[in-house]
């Protein structure tokens, strides 16, 4: 589902991960999963999650997130990392042979080094290597690239899943991405946390409503985060989730197994307090490969109507439950329409979730 507000009481306030909001068309799928993996999947059981979660996490390397203009002493204006063929959207992972993790640390060996830099960088699935120098900057006289570069990132969503036996956990429906750049940022250290709601924008036609909400108890964390990927995050509790609506696991559904017609949502959009809203699927797409639009979706639920406008930012993650079984998740709203909004197939996020 996308980022900081202010600061309030117990914590930070955060606007929701899902900042990737979808107006779409429909897509035609592939034909659906086979017998065999269908039988696997019927007999697999979970606990449903809904409560709204902090996800805290330390971006793998640091992501290039901007290109600027350097001032020089010479009165010269000069972007090196333009000039060396950076591009926003990378992500530096190391500098002359040492890993960096932080912006601090690129900042502090490009003004110990003083010279020509050369850069491990990854490119989505490509890694490069690019020399450049870095200039003086005439504004504070240190050593620059000419990128803006961040490592952190936080933010509100929903749990959707938890495995009682493994412990194993899974949220969003989607990746968490970077607002400038679109990229999915990789993992190098993350937490799930407690939060609750503090407030619901309201969705429109046009604008997108999101969930603001809290972290609290972040000296005890839910879990570790240990996977961002495009069809949700994952990671492993560290203890049961008490305050679930489900304490007895349900079965987790194939695609045969979905109907279009009723179902509902878990989710939270006041304190801590997962409730149950009423929706309707309105069209099913096979589908044999993972994608985050499996299915169209619908609210129903006048009270979720009336409190929020339909899907919100935040609600992403949120476990679609049709005939006593965990079918998906909600992953994005139609931004012309927040009553609609797209789901992904559980089956494609435990699949994610079961990968080493």
């Amino acid at each position: 589902m996308k980022v900081l507000n202010n600061l309030k009481k117990a914590g930070i306030v955060f606007v929701c991960l899902t900042a990737a909001v979808i107006l779409g068309c429909y897509l035609a799928g592939p034909e659906p999963a086979d017998e065999a993996t269908a039988a696997v999947l019927s007999e697999r059981t979970l606990i449903p999650g809904g409560c709204s979660v902090g996800v805290r996490m330390d971006v793998k390397g640091v992501l290039v997130v901007g290109l600027e203009d350097i001032d020089t002493e010479d009165g010269d204006t000069v972007n090196p990392g333009l000039a060396a063929g950076l591009e926003i959207g990378d992500t530096i992972i190391e500098i002359n042979g040492q890993k960096v993790y932080k912006a601090s640390e690129v900042q502090d060996l490009v003004n110990e080094i003083r010279d020509t830099v050369k850069l491990k960088v990854q490119r989505k699935d490509r890694s490069l290597n690019i020399e450049l120098t870095p200039v003086k900057s005439a504004d504070d006289g240190y050593y620059k690239l000419g990128v803006w570069i961040k490592d952190k990132t936080a933010g509100i969503g929903t749990l959707t899943f938890y495995d009682p036996e493994t412990k194993k956990f899974g949220a969003l429906g989607h990746g968490i991405t970077d607002a400038e750049t679109g990229t999915i940022l990789k993992v190098n250290e993350g937490e799930l946390l407690n939060s609750k709601v503090e407030s619901v924008k309201e969705g429109k036609v046009g604008t997108p409503g999101e969930i603001h909400g809290i972290f609290y108890e972040a000296e005890a964390p839910l879990g570790i985060l240990s996977k961002n990927t495009e069809y949700g995050i994952f990671g492993t509790l560290y203890h049961d989730i008490e305050d679930s609506l489900y304490q007895t696991p349900l079965v987790v559904a194939t695609q045969e197994q979905i109907e279009e017609g009723p179902a509902y949502i878990l989710t939270t959009i006041s304190g801590d307090e997962i409730e149950r809203f009423e929706i309707e699927i309105e069209r099913l797409t096979p589908q044999q490969q993972p994608d985050t639009k499996s299915m169209i979706i619908r609210v129903t639920d006048e009270t979720l109507l009336e409190k929020t406008g339909g899907i919100v930012q935040g609600m992403s993650g949120s476990p679609i439950i049709q005939n006593g079984r965990i079918i998906g998740a909600i992953t994005h709203v139609f931004v012309n329409n927040p009553e609609k909004g797209y789901g992904i197939y559980i089956e494609h996020m435990l699949v994610e979730a079961d990968k080493k």
